[in-house]
């Protein structure tokens, strides 16, 4: 498989007693990574639309299932040995720097390595608020989030002085034994530049193809503009108007790196459906679309 032209399964919104099945059978099948999810809770209003839906409301209900991406990473990283795990995206805003530093050390050691961070700011003021996070000023402290974890991860004995945290000298062990790669997620113009800042790629939420395509162009603007235009650069795509053989090409072609999808709905099974049909799914998007377009 080319190292620029992969796909990753998605398992947002699915059964948690599903998700380690269908790590093995993406392994088996040839997907590099699975694709994890986060939502802290359901509150009944929120007072911020939605984001990445026309009309604002949210695609789930209080009952869909939101597996921490975490421990979800590490209980489907002991049950393979190849494929990689991202999370797409954890919205940083409404945590605690130092708690996820530790977090992300022991994902990367149970996972040996095959854990990306995919991060988001997050969207919904009730997220932020309710867990003791003013949500203003969000963006900086975000920014400042991401230097404390950083840092921390980079291992040794480290201190941090900020407008939003600080801390004298500290160590976190064990360090990651290989850097971990960061994703950002984001469509603004302030994410893009937070991704082609210091990334290793951008995330992509839900989009059209006309719209990647201007965005593709965008973050190559960007990178040149912060000196990294020859640095490798991840696109992780959700398209919403492109499938198929051609489809995929057409996507890689415009310079996505990693196409990211969920099969067996091309088949008729929902969220709610068996993980046997799932894995079927899997089976049969891997011969007849993903072994075409990687040929």
């Amino acid at each position: 498989m080319s190292d620029n032209r992969k796909f990753t399964l998605a398992v947002a919104m699915n059964p948690l007693d599903q998700i380690v099945e269908l790590a093995r059978t993406a392994e088996e099948c040839g997907f590099a990574s699975i694709a994890l999810p986060d939502s802290l809770f359901y509150s009944e209003k929120v007072s911020a639309d939605y984001p990445y839906t026309p009309d604002g409301s949210r695609m789930w209900n209080e009952n869909t299932p939101w597996p921490d991406p975490l421990i979800a990473a590490a209980a489907m990283g002991s049950a393979t040995s190849t494929i990689r795990f991202y999370t797409q995206v954890l919205k940083l805003g409404s945590r605690n720097p130092l708690l996820l530093a530790r977090q992300l050390l022991t994902t990367a050691a149970l996972t040996q390595n095959r854990f990306g961070f995919g991060v988001g700011i997050g969207w919904s003021p009730e997220e932020f608020r309710w867990c003791g996070v003013p949500y203003e000023k969000r963006g900086k402290r975000v920014d400042e989030m991401i230097d404390v974890i950083r840092l921390v991860l980079g291992g040794g004995m480290v201190e941090y002085h900020g407008e939003f945290y600080d801390f004298d000298k500290l160590q976190m062990s064990p360090a990651p034994s290989k850097p971990m790669p960061w994703y950002v997620g984001g469509h603004t113009e302030v994410a893009l530049r937070r991704a082609t800042r210091f990334s290793d790629g951008w995330t992509s939420a839900m989009i059209k193809f006309d719209d990647l395509v201007a965005t593709k162009k965008r973050l190559d603007e960007l990178l040149d503009e912060y000196g990294r235009a020859d640095d490798p650069f991840e696109i992780q795509a959700v398209c919403i108007d492109r499938f198929g053989v051609d489809g995929y090409r057409e996507q890689f072609d415009a310079g996505v790196t990693d196409i990211i999808v969920m099969p067996w709905l091309f088949y008729g099974v929902g969220f709610d459906g068996e993980l046997t049909a799932k894995q079927d799914g899997i089976r049969r998007f891997a011969d007849e679309v993903m072994a075409k377009v990687l040929a």
